[in-house]
């Protein structure tokens, strides 16, 4: 019994997956593939930076960073979407469901506080180049990734822990993965302290970090239109990868919130869940990309490991 008009449902039903027949066993393989790609790239960034010592600066383990989240937060929803792709049924458990929740949220949280941290990063290293190694020592970079896992972690806790304990007036949600607003908008009482507590927390770790980040690069530009063209390209080949990064999630995150303001039921559903799967999709595949392909450092270790691995 799925006890779905009790006020605490033990299962959650995902409304957005279609029906598409034989075809479900194709999509498996190909999202399968796509998982298995992201691991890879990730995992290649992560074995790279972590085997060379020339790369231990903090920009390099910044991005380490950005790969071990990557891995988190596609863990969080692959593992599970794979599966449910394959059933004929889309029900998660209530614990399993506010698990996903927690590990979707805080991968999209820990991913904008580590591009912030990464943005003053590179705000020293070029306003600031004579101070950068005593402002950004070992210590201060240890502090800071402390920071960008500790406090979101906190933050989207209190979130999950709220809408846990809201009455819910039905089961359904309408996405392929489970969702914080979805399952508030269930409830059958107030919701003004979730609200308060869940706007607090987008302030903190999405809009200061977003804030923070177009700052650093607004004093970044100001500082360059004045100086050679030849400090200009630097200063591209170092942020650019960064830049991409940062404007791809924003954009993707800006979609996933927007989407999660009206009726999916009401738009095509293949572009509803489309548009529902970019931030757990992308950012994870192209983060690696990006950085693999842009920064000479790490491209040039990549391919002698690869040349390596071939004479072996």
């Amino acid at each position: 019994m799925l006890m779905e008009n009790s006020s605490y449902p033990l299962y959650f039903n995902l409304t957005m997956f279609v029906n598409i027949g034989n075809y479900r066993y194709l999509t498996f393989v190909l999202c399968f593939l796509l998982y298995t790609v992201i691991i890879s790239a990730n995992l290649i960034i992560i074995v790279v930076i972590s085997r060379e010592k020339t790369l231990h600066e903090p920009m390099y383990i910044f991005i380490l960073c950005l790969s071990i989240n990557s891995l988190y937060g596609s863990a969080g929803f692959f593992i599970r979407f794979l599966r449910d792709l394959l059933s004929d049924t889309h029900l998660i458990s209530r614990p399993a469901c506010f698990t996903q929740i927690y590990v979707i949220y805080t991968y999209a949280s820990y991913e904008l506080t580590i591009l912030g941290i990464m943005a003053y990063d590179r705000y020293v290293a070029v306003c600031q180049p004579l101070h950068y190694h005593n402002k950004i020592t070992p210590k201060v970079v240890s502090k800071l990734i402390a920071f960008a896992w500790i406090y979101p972690g906190f933050s989207v806790s209190s979130c999950v822990y709220l809408s846990s304990r809201l009455p819910l007036c039905g089961n359904k949600i309408p996405k392929v993965f489970c969702s914080n607003w979805p399952v508030v908008k269930l409830s059958c009482v107030t919701t003004v302290i979730n609200n308060l507590v869940g706007m607090f927390a987008s302030v903190s770790t999405v809009f200061l970090p977003l804030g923070f980040v177009l700052y650093t690069y607004a004093r970044i530009f100001h500082l360059c239109r004045n100086r050679s063209s030849e400090f200009k390209a630097k200063v591209i080949q170092s942020c650019l990868p960064h830049i991409i990064t940062f404007v791809n999630y924003s954009i993707t995150g800006f979609c996933d919130v927007a989407l999660s303001r009206i009726d999916l039921e009401e738009l095509n559903p293949f572009l509803a869940v489309t548009l529902s799967l970019e931030f757990v999709v992308i950012p994870p595949i192209l983060n690696p990309l990006v950085y693999g392909l842009k920064l000479p450092e790490i491209r040039k270790l990549m391919l002698r490991m690869l040349s390596c691995s071939k004479h072996d």
